[in-house]
């Protein structure tokens, strides 16, 4: 029964996983943010800022409404001022185990994966964007798997073109 539970915990992240890069893929960010949970939070980190233990992020939604306020800029404030520009979304799942200290139960998982982000600019040239880590709290409540907080642990410390989408 155990191996059921695990396999259906996984398909339960994984699917996760896949609306976030699809929402994000299809810039529809009322979708994003349905991925968080409502006290979830969001964080885009350079790794060696990540492994020295130093605040500093390109992106911190610490709260519900820093989330919908980036979800407002990227769909009704900022399109037409910069030279736009279309993700994909790739990533390998590496783990997925209970987050440490949680209560049994609790349905709170930790998970990793390895990620890269391509963009392909408006005259049809793709590039590597992004590259780097998932690390992510999640919250599993019966069929609901939502982000508590999704970090992202960027390996790539310059970007081909400005980040305006989510990673």
């Amino acid at each position: 029964m155990a191996d059921t539970d695990d396999r259906l915990l996984e398909s339960r992240v994984r699917d996760l996983e896949r609306r976030y890069a699809d929402a994000v893929d299809s810039r529809r960010m009322d979708a994003w943010l349905d991925c968080f949970t409502e006290d979830g939070s969001y964080y885009v980190i350079a790794a060696d800022n990540e492994s020295d233990d130093l605040p500093l992020c390109l992106m911190m939604d610490d709260c519900r409404e820093r989330l919908e306020d980036r979800a407002t800029f990227v769909r009704d404030i900022w399109p037409g001022s910069f030279e736009d520009y279309q993700t994909r979304h790739f990533f390998q799942p590496l783990r997925l185990e209970p987050e440490p200290g949680a209560k049994s139960g609790s349905g709170m998982f930790r998970a990793l994966a390895n990620f890269t982000v391509f963009a392909t600019d408006a005259r049809g040239r793709t590039s590597l964007f992004i590259a780097g880590q998932y690390r992510d709290r999640i919250r599993v409540n019966g069929d609901d798997c939502r982000y508590v907080e999704r970090r992202v642990v960027m390996d790539t410390f310059t970007t081909p073109g400005v980040v305006v989408y989510p990673l």
